[in-house]
């Protein structure tokens, strides 16, 4: 049998031979993490997670968590020491039924979201990401989840102009997921929720390049379908009881001579046509047939997910995730949430106007602006884009733009790659419609 590497939390200073403060001393059995309070906050939370990812650099195989500790700093310590090479064997502290099952379903539920978004574009084609997302949640109830794919030609059969054009270029065909978590009785009855997300599996920018540097991490540019897949998915292990729809806009955007062009015009189903001017802001053209599609679906609450802008990263930086809506209370719903559940967001302004900063000549809208990022205030113009395709005065919507979701290159708190920020946020708010 492994030796365990022993963690113990202690609210109590490290001995001055460790300099003042320290967040961590040692002792002969392991280490003792030193936090100042009790209190429950998000501050105490990252301590534990910056502690645990100093003991993650050690390299050392396995912990057993021994003494007190409670659910949220034992989900921490996991979130600390995991990274896309390796997560150590952990032996957690006793925890009652309720919150071991809530643990085991939150290391379960951002292990797989995780796993997807770190991996190879080459090894997750959006067939794949649309076919893994359905079979992962119709594992967790068979008899109540159905679910079905459109790809390929089909997709522009259905009138799915977005999600067809921009994956065209690519030999792997692009697809859409939609998925029905429809719980007994409930046949007869609209989603209480649909949610949809961003599924670009590769993101070259298509004619519109990007830089090499901008384009090596554009793997994680399937993090809102991977995130909103796996917020659904831990709402239904947590108890989820209400109907709700998702919808993953699955697709490469490469270049290639099939691929779509700058001055193209599409022309979606609820009537709204649409000039490319930018390749590269294709997400939203994804998007666009998952809200409509969201919005027929007659559900009176639509979230959408995707790691849409870099406006919203420069906004918001790494740590938060950035939230729009026309809603106020909504927002206030979030705010609440994002606070109980440790899961970091901010508001950033979205106002009927924004539909009109991206005008077009021949079209009803442009799908960005000609500058580069698309000008300032881009995120909030592309917030205002994908509201032509919802009915957000008769239905509430929300629109969440991933900055805090993937990271570039380790810190103190996170590995490099996916961080499953956003999964929490949208659980949690599913189980309580």
């Amino acid at each position: 049998m492994s030796q365990h590497f022993e963690v113990e939390l202690s609210f109590q200073n490290s001995s001055r031979q460790w300099g003042k403060d320290s967040l961590v001393s040692f002792s002969a059995k392991g280490a003792i993490i030193h936090l100042s309070s009790q209190e429950d906050s998000l501050d105490e939370r990252l301590k534990v997670q910056k502690a645990a990812r100093q003991l993650a650099s050690m390299k050392i195989p396995s912990f057993r968590l021994s003494g007190t500790w409670d659910l949220e700093s034992q989900w921490h310590f996991w979130q600390g020491v995991s990274s896309p090479k390796s997560i150590p064997e952990i032996e957690f502290a006793d925890l009652n039924e309720k919150e071991s099952a809530e643990l085991d379903a939150r290391i379960k539920t951002f292990g797989w979201a995780k796993k997807l978004i770190n991996m190879s574009p080459e090894d997750l084609s959006p067939m794949q990401l649309a076919t893994r997302a359905g079979e992962f949640i119709s594992q967790l109830d068979e008899e109540q989840i159905s679910y079905q794919i459109i790809s390929g030609e089909a997709l522009n059969e259905a009138g799915l102009v977005g999600i067809f054009n921009v994956g065209r270029g690519s030999q792997r065909e692009p697809a859409l997921l939609e998925l029905d978590f429809c719980p007994k009785g409930m046949q007869d009855t609209p989603p209480a929720a649909a949610l949809v997300g961003k599924g670009i599996t590769f993101d070259s920018g298509g004619y519109s390049m990007k830089s090499s540097v901008g384009m090596l991490h554009m793997k994680s540019d399937m993090g809102g379908a991977a995130t909103i897949a796996a917020g659904l998915a831990l709402a239904i292990t947590n108890g989820l009881n209400k109907r709700v729809k998702l919808y993953l806009c699955c697709a490469e955007n490469l270049v290639s001579g099939h691929a779509y062009k700058l001055s193209d015009i599409l022309k979606y189903k609820n009537g709204v046509s649409v000039e490319v001017v930018n390749t590269d802001a294709e997400g939203r053209l994804v998007l666009a047939d998952g809200l409509i599609l969201a919005d027929e679906s007659n559900a009176p609450v639509i979230i959408d997910a995707a790691t849409l802008t870099g406006a919203a990263c420069v906004a918001m930086g790494d740590h938060y995730n950035a939230m729009f809506s026309m809603n106020d209370e909504i927002c206030q719903q979030f705010e609440q949430i994002s606070k109980q559940q440790h899961d970091p967001i901010w508001r950033l302004p979205l106002e009927p106007f924004h539909q009109e900063n991206c005008p077009s000549d021949y079209a009803t809208t442009a799908n960005s602006k000609p500058q580069p990022g698309g000008g300032v205030g881009g995120a909030s113009n592309a917030a205002g884009f994908l509201s032509r395709f919802v009915d957000f005065e008769n239905k509430t919507w929300i629109h969440l733009d991933l900055a805090a979701c993937y990271r570039d290159g380790s810190n103190s708190l996170f590995s490099a790659g996916a961080t499953g920020r956003g999964i929490r946020n949208i659980a949690h708010f599913l189980c309580k419609l």
